[in-house]
């Protein structure tokens, strides 16, 4: 597993939860993946989650990263704040996307919409899942 943040401080955070859970299949990065990209080469992936993060500048770009990293039939996992409610914390109500939204933008990023997911856990996000089609060799 691979976990990547631009917060140094949050990839710290994560390496030390991991060890401490004796989770040796963990690798916790400080990476600009929204300029840099992931690093992961291509379709290496079964799942990728992109949690609060699509009101970036470039959502296409990200979720088009995510779709080259997946492996066919792989899936991302979206959650974003909810845009009918205000929330305790979060990005400005304008900028936050839909769920509608982030469907479009993961299908012009070229992955398949499979299903909106109910996060019963979590009153102020919504959630959705993707995957990377699985090609059919013709």
């Amino acid at each position: 597993m691979i976990a990547l943040d631009i917060e140094p401080n949050l990839v710290a955070a994560t390496a030390r939860k991991a060890a401490a859970l004796g989770l040796s299949n963990v690798t916790a990065a400080v990476r600009d993946f929204v300029t840099d990209g992931t690093g992961v080469p291509d379709e290496q992936a079964g799942y990728a989650m992109l949690f609060n993060i699509l009101h970036l500048e470039n959502p296409v770009g990200l979720l088009s990263e995510a779709r080259r990293v997946l492996a066919p039939g792989g899936k991302v996992g979206i959650i974003h704040w909810r845009t009918d409610v205000e929330t305790p914390r979060g990005p400005p109500m304008p900028i936050r996307p839909t769920a509608a939204e982030c469907r479009a933008w993961g299908e012009q990023a070229g992955l398949e919409f499979e299903r909106f997911e109910s996060l019963c856990c979590c009153s102020w996000h919504w959630g959705l899942v993707m995957k990377r089609p699985i090609s059919s060799g013709c």
